[in-house]
């Protein structure tokens, strides 16, 4: 599915903020969607989280600088870090050319299934990027 030239996967959950989820068993892998990362453009810099580090939903546990900006990532879901995606410490250029592959940031233990139901699906996230857009 396409919004805006930019890629919505199907089978992933999406925050309002631009991250996408991945549930793999009792962990979800997480990353920046195509629309943010095409919305900051050259992603220079990104600070990771540590292994182990709590994340609570909805703040900030990430920070991504471009070219034009710095942005926090937030996290999708309240849980710990199990897994940090080390490649883009020297190649932050992943998550422009492969945001929802290996542009991957994050991988958290779920703490609280229901924190999954908050999350939109694609569909809604088409919804939410179109409206955003227009608000413009």
């Amino acid at each position: 599915m396409e919004v805006l030239g930019t890629k919505v996967l199907p089978g992933l959950k999406y925050t309002k903020t631009s991250e996408w989820a991945k549930v793999e068993g009792d962990k979800v892998r997480v990353g920046l969607t195509d629309y943010a990362q095409h919305e900051l453009t050259d992603i220079v810099f990104v600070e990771l989280p540590k292994i182990g580090a709590k994340t609570k939903q909805a703040t900030s546990m990430a920070t991504v600088e471009s070219v034009k900006a710095e942005a926090d990532f937030y996290a999708p879901i309240t849980g710990e870090v199990g897994e940090v995606n080390k490649k883009l410490e020297d190649q932050p250029e992943l998550l422009n050319k492969d945001p929802f592959g290996t542009g991957w940031m994050v991988v958290i233990k779920l703490s609280n299934k229901k924190d999954l139901d908050t999350l939109m699906d694609p569909d809604a996230y088409i919804k939410h990027i179109e409206a955003e857009h227009h608000s413009h």
